[in-house]
């Protein structure tokens, strides 16, 4: 199909100009040099980019179009939080069905700042997204600041996932351990706030000690809830 052919088009200029960046430096390739090596011509990279720096990003459109189809589809009498989750998922598959780009493009965006921005501001978008569903369908009589702080959380549970599966070089399972941080999630919301111990949030720097911590610590708090 042509729509097919167009998209591994998209890709395969994606993947191209990744290696070139990678092998050459960001600002040493220009966009003719990647139409060259794709063996397209410069019309056809600037029909499926806008510019230089949405080369490493060939999926995130189609991406925040599953989210939005999840996240729009007939809940089943599942809750918001199920919807997102679910969605979330659905995301995560996604991102995996293409592990040699997820992992090109992590050490890419830990080499170029620009590329890393534009990693950010794509990521902000999804959950933009997610708190946005979860504003409009958690109970009204829930405080105002859950939305946030649900998308937010579920998210980290996503970006912890597909993080570590990229400083492994493809070796965690992702799926598992992001269907292990929802679990959490679902046993904390499902706790008695009469009863249960108050959350402790914080923001650490993303180091191999901390993360070494980190699991040690999520291992015994799976024990405790």
């Amino acid at each position: 199909m042509a729509v097919d052919r167009a998209l591994e088009t998209k890709y395969r200029i994606a993947e191209t100009a990744m290696a070139l960046f990678l092998e050459q430096g960001y600002e040493s390739v220009t966009v003719e040099a990647v139409a060259d090596a794709s063996r397209v011509s410069r019309r056809t990279v600037f029909r499926h980019f806008d510019g230089k720096d949405e080369l490493a990003f060939p999926d995130h459109s189609a991406r925040l179009d599953l989210l939005s189809r999840n996240l729009v589809a007939p809940s089943g009498g599942r809750t918001a939080v199920d919807v997102v989750i679910a969605a979330t998922e659905a995301v995560l598959l996604d991102f995996l069905s293409r592990p040699e780009l997820v992992l090109r493009r992590y050490r890419l965006t830990r080499l170029v700042p620009e590329l890393r921005r534009r990693e950010v501001l794509e990521h902000e978008r999804y959950v933009a997204m997610t708190r946005a569903y979860l504003r409009d369908h958690l109970p009204a009589d829930s405080p105002p600041f859950l939305p946030m702080a649900l998308a937010a959380l579920i998210d980290a549970m996503h970006r912890s996932a597909l993080g570590d599966f990229a400083r492994s070089d493809g070796t965690t399972d992702a799926f598992a351990e992001l269907k292990d941080g929802m679990e959490w999630i679902h046993r904390t919301l499902a706790a008695d706030p009469a009863t249960g111990s108050p959350l402790l949030l914080a923001v650490l720097p993303d180091t191999a000690a901390v993360r070494q911590s980190l699991s040690a610590l999520r291992a015994e708090a799976k024990d405790l809830l």
